[in-house]
C-alpha cells in the first residue's frame, strides 16, 4: 500500500460537534495505525456563516483531543484559483458546460416537476446550446453520464449502485466565479493526495457525482469509508435537544479529553470487548474493518462513567494541572504544588468531572467555609461541645500532625468522653469542611493543617454555643 492519506475538513460555521470529532479521530486513528498523514483542511467557502471564532474551537478542540495534523491547515478561501482552473479545463474539454438558466427559473422548473410527479433535477435545457452571450451572467455546470450507473465499493457499507440518470448536471462554479462543495472536494482531495475519504455517511449520495468528477479529470478515485451518524438516545440526529453536542461544551464541564475520545472510538467501533484504551492501543487496533454500520447511540451516562474511570486513574500531578482552570472559575488561586496534589488524590476516588472536583475541593483553600444545613443541624450539637475542647487542646499541644496520629487521638478521645464514632466524626467533618460527605476525615486534617484545622473547630465550637444559647450564627 502506497502512503496512506486522510483528512478532516470542517466548516468554521459551528463549533466542533461530537459527530465531527469521532470523523476526525477515525481519520487520525487510520493514519497513524498505517504509519501516513493526517491533513486538516478548513472548507470556509462560506463566507456569511463562516467565523473565527468557529475556528479557533475547532483548532483547538482538536488539539485538547490530541489529534495533532501533519499538514494544513489548508484554507480553501486560499484556494480559489485552483478551483476555477479546474473548471475552465472540464469547459474547454468538453466535459462541462455554461449554463444561462436564472434561479427563478430553476426554481420555477423545479416546483412544475414536483406538481407533476417529476423528479426536481436539472432539465439539461443549456447541455447542448450554442449560442453563448456576451456578457450573460452563467454558471459553468458538469456534464453528468446520463446512463449506467456508478458503483461505490466502501469500505464501511459495503458496494452501493447508483443510476446515473438520478444524477444531474451539478453546477460546479457559480455565475459568481465561486465553487460548489462537491466540486472543491474532488480538487482539494486530488491535489492533496488523499487516498482514504472517512466521513459521516450523510455524503454517501454526493459520492457518485464526486467519482464522476474524479474520472472526468482523469484522476484517481480515493476509497471511501462512510461511517454511520451519532444518534441520541431517542434515536433521532444528536442534536442539542439531547444536551450537549460539541467538544468546546464537554471541555467546559470538565471532562478529559482522554475519556472523550475513549468513548468517541467505541461510539461504532469495537475491539472484543474492550472499553478502556489508551491512545497507543487505539492506534495499534484501530481497523475500519470492526466499524459498524448501524448508527451508534450516545449515551451520556456511559460518557460520564469513562470520565470517572479516567480521572481515577491518571496521575495526580497531571490532574491538578487540569484542574487549576477550573478552581479559578470558583475564585481559587492555586499552583500546581505538593499539597494541590495530596489535595486531588484524596478527590480522584469519587469525582466524575473537573468541574465537580474544583466544586468538592473548595472546602481546601475557603477561609470561611458555609455548614450544609441538614448537617449542622444534625451533628453540630451541644453534646459535641466538650470532645471538641478536649480535640482542640490536645491538636494545640501535639507537635506530630499526621493521618495516623490523628486517628489514634481521635479515637482516645472518642472513648475517653463516650461518644459514638459516627456523631463525632461526622461532627468535626461538618466543622472543617463544611458538608457530611468528603474524603477521609484524618486525611483531610493533615492536608488542612493544625491552624486551620482549629480554627475552624473553635468556629464551630462557637457556633454550637450561639445556637444552643439562642443566639445569632456567627
Amino acid at each position: 500500500m502506497s502512503e496512506v492519506r486522510t483528512r478532516f475538513a470542517p466548516s468554521p460555521t459551528g463549533y466542533l460537534h461530537i459527530g465531527g470529532a469521532r470523523t476526525a479521530l477515525f481519520n487520525w486513528l487510520f493514519a497513524r495505525h498505517h504509519r501516513g498523514k493526517f491533513i486538516l483542511r478548513i472548507e470556509d467557502t462560506d463566507v456569511a456563516r463562516s467565523r473565527q471564532e468557529y475556528l479557533a474551537a475547532i483548532l483547538d478542540g482538536l488539539r485538547w483531543l490530541g489529534l495533532d495534523w501533519d499538514e494544513g491547515p489548508y484554507f480553501q478561501s486560499q484556494r480559489m484559483h485552483l478551483y476555477r482552473e479546474h473548471g475552465e479545463r472540464l469547459l474547454r474539454e468538453g466535459k462541462a458546460y455554461r449554463c444561462y438558466c436564472t434561479p427563478e427559473e430553476l426554481e420555477e422548473r423545479r416546483q412544475r416537476a414536483l406538481a407533476e410527479g417529476g423528479k426536481p433535477k436539472y432539465d439539461g435545457r443549456c447541455r447542448e446550446r450554442k449560442d453563448q452571450p456576451a456578457g450573460l451572467p452563467h454558471a459553468i455546470r458538469f456534464r453528468s453520464r446520463q446512463a449506467g450507473v456508478t458503483i461505490v465499493d466502501d469500505l464501511i457499507k459495503g458496494r452501493v449502485t447508483f443510476d446515473n440518470e438520478e444524477l444531474d448536471d451539478l453546477i460546479i462554479l457559480r455565475s459568481d466565479d465561486s465553487p460548489t462543495y462537491n466540486f472543491t472536494v474532488v480538487v482539494d482531495d486530488v491535489l492533496m493526495g488523499i487516498t482514504h475519504v472517512i466521513r459521516g455517511d450523510d455524503h454517501l449520495n454526493n459520492t457518485p457525482r464526486q467519482i464522476l468528477l474524479y474520472e472526468a479529470l482523469g484522476y484517481p478515485v480515493p476509497t471511501f469509508a462512510h461511517l454511520p451518524l451519532i444518534l441520541g438516545q431517542d434515536r433521532t440526529r444528536l442534536s442539542k435537544r439531547h444536551g450537549a453536542t460539541s467538544v468546546t461544551a464537554y471541555q467546559e464541564m470538565g471532562y478529559l479529553p482522554h475519556a472523550l475520545v475513549n468513548y468517541l472510538a467505541r461510539l461504532g467501533w469495537s475491539y472484543g470487548d474492550q472499553e478502556i484504551f489508551s491512545q497507543r492501543e487505539l492506534i495499534e487496533k484501530f481497523s475500519l474493518d470492526n466499524v459498524g454500520k448501524s448508527a451508534g447511540v450516545f449515551n451520556p451516562e456511559k460518557l460520564l462513567w469513562l470520565d470517572a474511570h479516567y480521572i481515577k486513574e491518571r496521575d495526580p500531578t497531571e490532574v491538578a494541572q487540569m484542574l487549576i482552570p477550573f478552581l479559578r472559575q470558583s475564585g481559587v488561586e492555586a499552583g500546581v504544588d505538593d499539597r494541590l496534589i495530596k489535595v486531588v488524590r484524596t478527590l480522584q476516588p469519587r469525582a466524575k468531572t473537573l468541574v465537580e472536583m474544583a466544586e468538592a475541593a473548595e472546602f481546601y483553600f475557603r477561609e470561611d467555609i458555609a455548614y450544609d444545613e441538614k448537617g449542622s443541624r444534625k451533628f453540630l450539637r451541644p453534646e459535641l461541645a466538650s470532645f471538641l475542647v478536649s480535640l482542640i487542646e490536645e491538636l494545640a499541644a501535639r507537635e506530630v500532625f499526621t493521618e495516623a496520629e490523628l486517628e489514634t487521638l481521635f479515637h482516645h478521645l472518642i472513648a475517653q468522653k463516650g461518644l459514638k464514632l459516627t456523631q463525632a466524626a461526622q461532627g468535626v467533618r461538618v466543622a472543617i469542611t463544611g458538608r457530611t460527605v468528603s474524603p477521609g476525615l484524618f486525611e483531610v486534617m493533615e492536608i488542612l493543617g493544625r491552624e486551620q484545622v482549629i480554627k475552624r473547630l473553635e468556629r464551630a465550637l462557637a457556633y454550637i454555643i450561639s445556637e444552643s444559647e439562642g443566639g445569632a450564627v456567627p
